[in-house]
């Protein structure tokens, strides 16, 4: 698939946006209220909202015609896409009312409603994540997104990312960030667990369907092969469905998202916990996370064959 930087920018700042909101609501559910003060509690509601609008503004240069925009939301029932776009809209109003309530100090008087209320904040902000991962874990006709990891690892990515950036924030403004840094730790080695193993997954021959042409007309004792694909040139379906790049570049790429995305934060924070505490540490952290992770989200697409491909000759897919 050709792989759109609009797109790529829109799922990994939302998913960042939208983790660290659920991190920050999942804190104080945890620990029984505003476990923040108020001014670094808003400051990480400003960073995570400005993330996942920036996000979904991005979503919408894909379009090839953005007047028809509103489509997208007409097929909730059906469409993973429509979920995601309306969940993400009423998600504005249910969390600005959550951040006036905190501002006016509603869950003094009112503690378990608030509880309830940013535990509800929590699921709804992994829910729009995993709707995202399944617009794509959805489609049958692409067998590298059609697996059950794919959808995990946008909620983990999320996760770890707005995990680097609640614990940048925690530290700049003084917290005793020691509790935190194993949990921080922990987001981001499992996020790279779940990476590797949806590598590994789309190894499978479910995943990559050899000489799929013969099993097509059920033929299995010769290599049938396409004569001719029709057309002569170019078209939107080979431009888009049939993105072509070299295994080695696919290969430098996949190295430098996971050294980029996952060992280098894992290794900076654990520098910046256990051996040398330095805010430059937790800056880079966090930059070469953004970074591994637009790689990894372009590895995601520019890998991905649309089984479109079969009727333009490939023999698998």
């Amino acid at each position: 698939m050709h792989p759109a930087f609009s797109v790529i920018f829109f799922t990994v700042t939302s998913g960042a946006g939208y983790g660290l909101i659920a991190l920050l609501c999942l804190l104080n559910f945890l620990y029984f209220g505003m476990l923040l003060d108020k001014s670094t509690f808003f400051i990480c509601a400003t960073v995570g909202s400005a993330l996942f609008t920036m996000g979904l503004i991005s979503s919408t240069f894909h379009l090839a015609n953005p007047k028809n925009a509103w489509r997208a939301f007409m097929r909730f029932r059906t469409s993973w896409l429509a979920r995601e776009g309306i969940l993400a809209i009423l998600f504005y109003p249910i969390l600005f009312l959550y951040l006036f309530l905190v501002y006016i100090d509603f869950q003094i008087e009112n503690f378990m409603f608030m509880q309830a209320y940013s535990f509800f904040i929590f699921l709804m902000s992994v829910l729009i994540i995993h709707c995202t991962g399944m617009i794509y874990a959805c489609l049958k006709t692409i067998p590298q997104w059609n697996t059950f990891w794919t959808p995990i690892n946008y909620i983990t990515i999320g996760i770890s990312l707005g995990s680097l950036i609640l614990f940048f924030i925690l530290d700049f403004n003084n917290y005793n960030v020691d509790p935190y840094k194993y949990y921080l730790l922990a987001a981001i080695a499992f996020s790279f667990f779940t990476k590797i193993s949806y590598y590994i997954s789309i190894r499978g021959s479910r995943h990559n369907i050899g000489q799929a042409t013969n099993a097509a007309i059920k033929l299995k004792s010769t290599n049938v092969r396409l004569l001719d694909v029709g057309h002569t040139g170019g078209t939107f379906l080979t431009d888009e469905f049939g993105y072509k790049v070299a295994e080695k570049k696919l290969f430098r790429v996949k190295t430098f998202s996971i050294i980029s995305g996952f060992l280098a934060p894992f290794t900076l924070i654990y520098i910046h916990s256990f051996v040398f505490e330095s805010m430059l540490l937790c800056i880079l952290a966090i930059s070469l996370a953004f970074f591994g992770m637009v790689a990894e989200r372009w590895l995601f697409f520019a890998q991905a064959k649309h089984v479109v491909n079969l009727y333009h000759g490939s023999q698998n897919v």
